[in-house]
C-alpha cells in the first residue's frame, strides 16, 4: 500500500525549511520526499504540521520484565538482582513470557518505538510475540556458565539459542533477527566465553551483553584477570563480531579506543543505572571518542518504563549537569541517538534515517500539543519539551502499527486482561 504524508514537517537535516512536507512510502519502504505532492497514493494522512521522525530504537531491554515492574525498588543491583529478580524469574514459562513480552511491545509501540534489542529467556515465546505484532527486534537468549568445565558442546542454554536462531533469523521479512549473547564476565567462565564468540563470529551473528554497568563488577574484573571488561572481551574475541555493550557505565577511556576500533556498540541505559544507584555513563566523551552510542531502557523492572523518549530527555540534559556544561550534549546530535545508531547496531542499515529507499520505519510527533508550542527547531523541541505523549503514529516497514491511540495488531483490551492475570497469581 502506498501511503502518503502530507503538511508534514521533518527535521531541519533534511534541508527542507517549507513546514508542507510530502512522504510518500509504498510497501516497506520510503519512495518519496519533497515538496510536491505525488498523484499516486491509496491514503492520505494529513499531517496537520506535526513532525516526522525516524521511529525509535531501544537497543537494550528484557522484555518480559514488564510483569516485574515495581518489584525491587531501592535497591543496589546486586541486592536487586538476588534478592528479587532471579527469584523471581525462577518460575517463569512460555506462557507468562508471552504475555508479558506482548505487553511490553504495546507500551513501546505506543511510546514510538519501532525495534529493540533484547536478551532473556523463553526466547521463542518472545519471537512469536514480535512476529504477532510486527514490530522488529533483535532477540537473544542470554548465555550463562558458572563450572570452570562449562563448555559449548552440550550445554542446553546454547542448544536453546542455537535452536532459536535457525527457527527465527529473519523471520517475517526480515523484521526479526536473532543475535548471541553473553549475559556478563561475571556470570560466564572463560573457556566458555571464548566459545562462544568463536561460534558467533564463524556463524556472522550480532552480540548482545553487559558491561561495566556497576563499578564493583569492573573492579572485579580487573581483579580476576587484570583486565578491564572491555579489554576482557576483546582478549577473548567477543568484539571480534558486531557487539552492542550495554551500560558502560565505567569503561576507561582505553575501553572507549577499543570499542571505536573494532567498530562496538554502547547502549546508554540513564535511566535504570541511576535508579539502581550504579551510576553515570561519560556519554560526552564516548562521543567524542567516535564511539556508536544507542539509548536503551532495560527492562521495566529497574527503569520503570519502556520510554526511549524518556531516555532521549534525560540523556540530553544529565550530562550536561554531571559536567557542568551546558554544551557537553547538544540538541541536534541526539537524535541520532535514539534512531540511526541503535539502528546500526541491530545491522539494520536501511533503517534510521527519513530517506527514499530506506525502510519505511516512522514516528509522527504532535507539535500541536501545548509542550511543544512554538517550534523554532524540531530538534530542541525532541531534547527538551516532547514526550511519549505527543506520539501520534507508529509504522514499521510501512505498516502503521499504532495511530492516534489504536493499536492495530494488538487487542489492547484482551492483552491487558491477560497480563493482569498473570501477575496477579504470579506472585500468589
Amino acid at each position: 500500500m502506498k501511503i502518503l504524508f502530507e503538511n508534514i514537517r521533518i527535521p531541519e537535516e533534511y534541508g527542507y525549511e517549507d513546514k508542507h512536507i510530502y512522504l510518500l512510502t509504498d510497501g516497506a519502504f520510503i519512495s518519496y520526499i519533497g515538496l510536491e505532492k505525488p498523484s499516486e497514493y491509496d491514503q492520505v494522512i494529513n499531517g496537520q504540521g506535526n513532525l516526522l521522525i525516524p521511529g525509535f530504537y531501544n537497543s537494550h531491554c528484557h522484555a518480559a520484565m514488564s510483569m516485574f515492574r515495581g518489584i525491587g525498588e531501592d535497591l543496589p543491583l546486586a541486592r536487586w538482582l538476588n534478592e528479587k529478580i532471579y527469584p523471581a524469574e525462577e518460575r517463569l514459562n512460555d506462557k507468562n513470557v508471552r504475555v508479558a513480552s506482548k505487553y511490553a511491545i504495546a507500551e513501546m509501540l505506543k511510546n514510538g518505538i519501532v525495534s529493540f534489542s533484547d536478551m532473556y529467556m523463553f526466547v521463542g515465546s518472545v519471537a512469536e510475540s514480535v512476529i504477532e505484532t510486527g514490530i522488529k527486534a533483535n532477540l537473544s537468549r542470554s548465555l550463562v556458565s558458572f563450572s570452570e568445565d562449562s563448555t559449548i558442546k552440550g550445554d542446553w542454554r546454547f542448544n536453546e539459542s542455537i535452536a532459536w536462531i535457525s527457527q527465527y533469523n529473519g523471520a517475517n521479512n526480515g523484521r526479526l533477527i536473532m543475535d548471541m549473547s553473553l549475559h556478563a564476565e561475571y556470570t560466564n567462565q572463560e573457556r566458555y566465553i571464548r566459545e562462544v564468540a568463536e561460534y558467533t563470529k564463524s556463524q556472522g551473528l550480532r552480540m548482545q551483553l553487559h558491561a561495566s554497568e556497576s563499578e564493583n563488577e569492573h573492579l572485579e574484573c580487573i581483579q580476576r584477570h587484570g583486565m578491564t571488561p572491555v579489554e576482557y572481551f576483546l582478549d577473548t574475541g567477543v568484539l571480534l563480531s558486531p557487539t552492542t555493550l550495554a551500560h558502560c557505565v565505567y569503561v576507561t577511556d582505553n575501553d572507549m579506543d577499543i570499542l571505536r576500533e573494532h567498530g562496538a556498540f554502547v547502549s546508554h541505559n540513564a535511566t535504570s543505572n541511576l535508579k539502581l544507584g550504579s551510576g553515570v555513563a561519560r556519554l560526552p566523551k564516548l562521543l567524542e571518542k567516535g564511539v556508536c552510542v544507542s539509548l536503551g531502557t532495560d527492562g521495566a523492572a529497574s527503569n520503570n518504563t519502556l520510554d526511549i523518549m524518556r531516555e532521549y530527555q534525560l540523556a540530553s540534559v544529565l550530562h550536561k549537569g554531571v559536567n557542568r556544561d551546558a554544551e557537553a550534549t547538544k540538541a541536534p546530535q541526539m537524535l541520532n541517538l535514539a534512531t540511526l545508531n541503535g539502528a546500526l547496531s541491530q545491522g539494520r542499515n536501511d533503517c534510521g534515517k527519513l530517506k527514499v529507499g530506506n525502510r519505511a520505519d516512522i514516528v509522527m510527533i504532535d507539535l500541536n500539543a501545548i509542550n511543544n508550542k512554538p517550534c523554532f527547531n524540531t530538534y530542541n523541541t525532541l531534547s527538551y519539551s516532547a514526550n511519549s505523549f505527543n506520539v501520534l503514529l507508529t509504522m514499521v516497514d510501512g505498516d502503521i502499527l499504532y495511530h492516534n491511540g489504536e493499536f492495530k495488531t494488538i487487542d489492547i483490551e484482551r492483552l491487558t486482561y491477560e497480563f493482569d492475570d498473570i501477575c496477579e497469581h504470579y506472585f500468589d
